[in-house]
């Protein structure tokens, strides 16, 4: 896949809760950004696709963006919607179906957790009714159980925390944009052991978008054109313990992130030590320190490490949700993944202002996962 599709241009609003505008507006303003900065008008796509949770269908954005008859798919994966949107525009255009594509993902979500159908997860209605699908309780589990089988200190949680209240600070875009402490996390509510109020990431609004071409014409349309150089999404196999998952199974398997980091990284002929920069999914803090290891950035047991030497903040060797990710953000699933995309974009062409990492990076990793056990891993390059 390496050099065939170019990201030329990208989109982004604010996130967090919107209260003078609707979700489905500041979509069509982050697909008109994506536009201006590409150089394109909308007529010029000959491809589109896109996902919500709870937004509407990204299809009927065509009332406000233009009546052009271009082909537009609806998408809606989870966690991985963005991303798998984005794969399903990668293959297009790398086809020869399309020369431009915009992809476009948003979301409104209410204040408190998310509600779901167990039996649209195909779980019984008693995993619901005796609280298993409050997913804070199974991040929680996930988490007590990693620290004690890698021997990891339960006080990186608070600086993982901490780390993406700071870069979230530096970020226009990020809804929670006053600095936290290590002390003022751990002095906020336990809501599921080991996990507290700070440490968990919240429901809000956002939208983000993307526009792509075939690599052969990228420079035509932007000076420093993103190369998607690999792109995977990846379900659960036997024995692995994911959110949504009823039982655990006797025999141990991994996780979705694994495979789906593997694939990714196989397409771009990229080993994880060439990566410069990652956005991972972290719906929790627990979360970052899991997927570290399970995208190949580093090995389990060595995110102590990473985080306490500083090699995860933006000075450091690998920098890590370098716009304050999900815990600064907030997590509008349809937007979540393309926001990702979004900030390696402008930290590869060192447009990312005051959280822009030193040393011009060339790879980038994004990462997401999310229920019931599905994963998604991209790599751009430069």
């Amino acid at each position: 896949m390496t050099d065939q599709v170019a990201i030329i241009g990208v989109g982004c609003r604010p996130f967090g809760r919107y209260q003078d505008t609707s979700v489905r507006q500041e979509a069509v303003r982050a697909v008109r950004m994506a536009l201006d900065d590409a150089g394109l008008s909308w007529p010029d796509i000959d491809y589109a696709v896109g996902g919500s949770m709870s937004g509407g269908s990204a299809d009927t954005l065509v009332s406000e963006l233009g009546l052009t008859g271009v082909p537009f798919v609806n998408v809606f994966n989870g966690c991985a919607t963005g991303s798998s949107s984005l794969i399903s525009a990668v293959h297009t255009i790398a086809s020869g179906a399309a020369e431009f594509a915009v992809v476009v993902g948003f979301d409104s979500h209410p204040r408190g957790a998310f509600t779901i159908d167990p039996l649209a997860m195909g779980l019984g209605e008693w995993y619901g009714t005796t609280g298993l699908a409050l997913t804070s309780q199974f991040f929680a589990l996930k988490i007590q159980r990693y620290l004690h089988e890698h021997d990891l200190p339960e006080r990186l949680l608070a600086k993982v925390a901490a780390k993406a209240f700071r870069n979230g600070s530096l970020n226009p875009n990020a809804w929670r944009q006053k600095p936290l402490s290590e002390a003022d996390i751990d002095a906020s509510m336990m809501l599921s052991d080991p996990l507290r109020q700070f440490m968990l990431c919240s429901p809000g609004d956002g939208a983000a978008a993307l526009v792509l071409c075939n690599a052969k014409r990228a420079k035509e349309f932007s000076p420093h054109p993103v190369y998607v150089a690999g792109s995977a999404v990846r379900t659960r196999r036997p024995g692995s313990f994911e959110v949504l998952s009823p039982s655990l199974s006797v025999r141990r398997g991994v996780s979705p992130t694994v495979d789906a980091a593997r694939a990714a990284f196989e397409m771009a002929g990229i080993a994880p030590s060439d990566v410069d920069i990652a956005q991972v999914q972290d719906t929790d803090a627990g979360a970052e320190i899991i997927h570290l290891a399970e995208t190949g950035l580093c090995a389990d047991g060595e995110q102590a490490h990473l985080i306490e030497s500083g090699e995860t903040e933006l000075t450091g060797r690998l920098p890590v949700n370098t716009d304050g990710g999900c815990l600064a953000n907030g997590e509008p699933i349809g937007a979540s993944g393309l926001r990702q995309i979004h900030e390696n974009v402008q930290q590869l062409r060192g447009h990312a202002g005051a959280r822009q990492v030193p040393n011009r990076p060339k790879v980038a990793l994004a990462h997401v996962y999310g229920a019931p056990g599905l994963s998604a891993t991209t790599i751009l390059t430069r």
